[in-house]
């Protein structure tokens, strides 16, 4: 699977709940943050800084699901990714 142009495909990374000052978060409680975190699977040809195998931060309202060889992942444009660790 190969993304094309400036899209990207990403794996959405599934976190554990959170414990902050003897409260839990979970993925249900922050479901309104901003951002989200992914792995990246595959990168466009038009795509520079993000290479296979970052892991990103993008808007959480971006792109959409994609199913492939039983997975699901996510496809996003370039510019909805906000930062690269």
């Amino acid at each position: 699977m190969q993304a094309i142009n400036n899209y990207v495909i990403i794996e959405v990374k599934k976190e554990g709940p959170k414990k902050m000052n003897g409260l839990i978060f979970t993925e249900k409680t922050d479901s309104g943050a901003r951002y989200r975190k992914a792995h990246v699977v595959s990168v466009g040809n038009l795509v520079e800084v993000v290479k296979k195998g970052d892991v990103i931060y993008y808007d959480a309202n971006a792109g959409h699901d994609i199913s492939y060889s039983d997975e699901i992942y996510q496809v996003i444009r370039s510019g909805d990714i906000v930062l690269v660790q």
